[in-house]
């Protein structure tokens, strides 16, 4: 990128310019309440639209149009899944947390089971989510070294300070409003690169049908049972396979990851909640099916090459795009990946906060104090996050694989115990405690064994926990009594 001197020009005036809207947007944080929260006055399309930007990651930016242009658009037959699972939580999780007033999505364990089973469940998504996002953050600086000629550690830090500014200042409100204009910006970006990809093919969009249809591109429906019984298991895209494991993924991270229930709990009410959920799962299928697409006019302009599917897009980034349009897509780069990282930061923050410091050491600081401890806290986690993302440059393993891998680990035990609360009316804070074990290590053993392709992997996560929970209920109320409270 040498001599690109309109590219630096873009990307730095658009890091300062995010810098300063989020800052100013989370406007004055007066108690933790409006940090973490927005004060409950968030509109219900922004955080549609910031819940969106903060599922999408670098990791979706340039992986996506690369597993396209690899395979062809089964990936689809997950984002149907993704809608379906933010219906139930639409209308099962989110009426639980409004009815509780809760601030993270942890405290409704706590309502239901008792503190001990909150503290276990929000340690465990500090751990797991620093790790995953630690990989989502060195994922950015692959491109990026590519893109600018800097190491990744310059790379992750750049990106970590930059979101750092507007996340410690702006709190929430700022992250969301932030959120809203990066999803523009990386969405316009692909659009975009698509156009321009259609303008250099020969016959334009005859010569992407003709060649996406010839070689299988376009198909997006794919039944799995070609290979039998465990075929259908150990492919991660088919029709059952891609619904059934996106609706429990999204379930997962829509109903009990604090990363989008923080963000869900901003709006005015119930009702703005719910439309904000189910719009972004709508929002979503479009998104991939632009991403997807993508993919297709990469092969259609490469054909087949032998290169990495994550390499493919920033490669036409480098050595096609003109200047100008280049820097554009970077700054798309940098919003999917601040968008993530700013939600990270935030939810690790307000869950450390809520969920461990405050019901050990609360009455010991007035609201003032809890403000200040929660932004040193802010600075902590930025921190750990780096450092967990210096951690992967060393890894040898996709990082998309490895980020679903890390994600999958918890999802199934999080939402298990989530479901036992409301569907297991007798369970009670031992019989949580147990099952959350017990999905964990199930979990552990069927992704170290690879049992299954990684879409299964929450539902039979969910399947371990909610099975151990019910026996060890019926056990227990069969051949002893609990003297657990509730």
């Amino acid at each position: 990128m040498h001599g690109r001197t309109l590219d630096y020009v873009i990307i730095i005036v658009y890091l300062i310019g995010i810098a300063v809207i989020g800052s100013k947007a989370g406007g004055k944080n007066r108690d933790i309440k409006d940090y973490f929260l927005g004060s409950n006055v968030v509109p219900w399309l922004a955080v549609c639209f910031s819940v969106v930007a903060a599922e999408t990651s670098t990791l979706t930016f340039i992986s996506i149009p690369g597993l396209a242009y690899l395979t062809n658009l089964n990936f689809l037959q997950l984002a149907l899944g993704y809608l379906l699972g933010r219906i139930v939580v639409a209308y099962v999780f989110l009426p639980a947390y409004e009815k509780g007033e809760l601030k993270t999505a942890y405290t409704f364990l706590e309502h239901r089971f008792g503190g001990p089973v909150r503290s276990y469940a929000s340690i465990v998504f500090l751990f797991t989510r620093t790790a995953a996002d630690g990989v989502r953050l060195f994922a950015t600086a692959i491109p990026l070294k590519l893109l600018l000629g800097i190491s990744y550690p310059a790379a992750i830090i750049i990106i970590a300070i930059v979101t750092l500014v507007y996340t410690y200042t702006g709190g929430v409100r700022g992250v969301i409003w932030v959120d809203v204009l990066q999803m523009f910006v990386y969405l316009i970006g692909a659009v975009i690169s698509g156009i321009f990809i259609l303008k250099l093919l020969p016959n334009g969009w005859d010569t992407f049908i003709n060649i996406g249809t010839n070689s299988g591109k376009l198909s997006f429906i794919h039944l799995g049972f070609e290979n039998g019984f465990a075929g259908f298991f150990s492919h991660p895209y088919t029709l059952i396979g891609g619904i059934l494991g996106g609706a429990f993924l999204s379930m997962a991270s829509h109903g009990t990851d604090q990363l989008i229930v923080q963000r869900l709990l901003t709006t005015k009410n119930l009702k703005g909640s719910q439309k904000a959920v189910i719009g972004s799962g709508i929002i979503v299928i479009f998104q991939f099916a632009i991403f997807l697409l993508l993919g297709v006019l990469l092969y259609c302009y490469y054909g087949k090459m032998n290169i990495r599917s994550d390499e493919i897009f920033p490669m036409f980034i480098i050595n096609v795009l003109p200047e100008g349009l280049s820097g554009l897509i970077i700054a798309g780069l940098f919003a999917a990946a601040m968008s993530t990282l700013a939600g990270s930061i935030s939810s690790l923050s307000s869950s450390t906060i809520i969920d461990l410091f405050l019901p050990r050491f609360g009455k010991k600081y007035n609201e003032n104090q809890q403000l200040k401890i929660s932004r040193l806290f802010t600075i902590a986690w930025a921190g750990l996050l780096v450092i967990a993302a210096l951690l992967f440059i060393q890894s040898n393993q996709a990082v998309v694989e490895l980020a679903l891998s890390i994600s999958s680990f918890t999802y199934g035990g999080l939402l298990g115990t989530f479901l036992l609360g409301i569907i297991v009316k007798d369970a009670k804070q031992k019989e949580a405690l147990i099952a959350f074990s017990a999905g964990l290590m199930g979990m552990t053993v069927v992704i170290l064994t690879k049992l299954t392709a990684w879409t299964w992997f929450t539902l039979i996560g969910v399947v371990i926990t909610l099975s151990v929970g019910y026996i060890a209920t019926i056990f227990r109320k069969n051949f002893g009594k609990s003297t657990v409270s509730d």
